[in-house]
């Protein structure tokens, strides 16, 4: 569901950016619906919104923020494909920063995964550093979107953390909280007025997001950081698919190769605890 409501949120980004409106419009137009909803979710639950431990929920609102930023400048000049396929190396990071923060043992089949992805992104990033002749793609943002990934990754590892004392809902509502305010400072005067394709189109990027971040953080909560992450890598054959449909973008031989290694490795990552665990029942990991 996660992967589903994000790959949607994704393609109306990108969307969105042919209107001309600014990345930090769209990001200040995500965090006002995503505040709303999360707000009435916190009220509904009779919570309260400030939650318990307030600095790692400012500092996972902080962090996600700015992934943020780098994931939708990304989307908004890089084909949908390729990058969602480079903020999807996230499971990557996770599970190294989960190792050294939340002592999460990483198993042999997250190794694997590792490993797949690193070979997999070789292929769809520089392509000619394999195959001589073939088209890269633009460093700058390949450099954005891995940052995005990065970003990424350290706000579930926050998340997972914060999963032991918080509500989900709460968790949520400081993404938002966070991001509005610094993505109006960063937008300043560039503000466009939205048509109202665009309109509708920036009010679906909230709804949809809310969406995504409800599931993802259900799933971090009953699930090992590195693993509940590898799930989502489903999202890239939705891009895939909404990158064809919507803007015509045909990913080339080295990104279907490299995103195969990717999306393979990350099965294994998600499948191999139960092999591993029938081959040798002494290396179960129990959370």
């Amino acid at each position: 569901m996660s992967a589903l409501a994000f790959a949607i949120m994704t393609a109306c980004v990108k969307l969105v950016s042919t209107h001309g409106i600014p990345v930090f419009e769209i990001v200040a137009a995500r965090a006002i619906v995503s505040l709303i909803i999360s707000y009435v979710d916190v009220r509904r639950k009779r919570l309260s919104v400030w939650g318990n431990n307030k600095k790692l929920l400012i500092a996972r609102g902080a962090v996600g923020s700015l992934a943020l930023i780098c994931v939708y400048f990304a989307v908004t000049t890089l084909p949908l494909a390729e990058a969602t396929l480079l903020q999807y190396l996230h499971p990557v990071f996770t599970a190294i920063l989960a190792l050294i923060f939340l002592k999460e043992r990483i198993q042999r089949s997250t190794i694997v995964c590792i490993i797949f992805c690193i070979i997999g992104l070789l292929f769809i990033v520089s392509p000619s550093m394999v195959f001589s002749g073939a088209a890269e793609l633009p460093l700058f943002s390949v450099v954005v979107a891995l940052l995005g990934a990065l970003g990424s990754a350290i706000a579930y590892v926050i998340v997972k953390r914060l999963s032991g004392t918080e509500d989900s809902s709460v968790i949520i509502f400081y993404f938002p909280l966070m991001a509005l305010p610094l993505s109006v400072f960063l937008l300043g005067n560039d503000f466009v007025m939205p048509d109202a394709e665009a309109l509708l189109l920036l009010i679906l990027i909230g709804i949809f997001t809310q969406i995504g971040q409800v599931g993802l953080t259900k799933a971090m909560q009953t699930e090992v950081a590195s693993k509940a992450t590898a799930y989502s890598y489903v999202q890239v054959v939705f891009s895939i698919i909404f990158g064809w449909l919507l803007f015509s973008e045909i990913p080339s031989l080295w990104t279907w190769v490299g995103g195969g290694l990717i999306i393979l490795g990350a099965l294994i990552n998600v499948l191999g605890s139960f092999n591993f665990n029938a081959l040798k029942p002494t290396d179960v990991v129990r959370d």
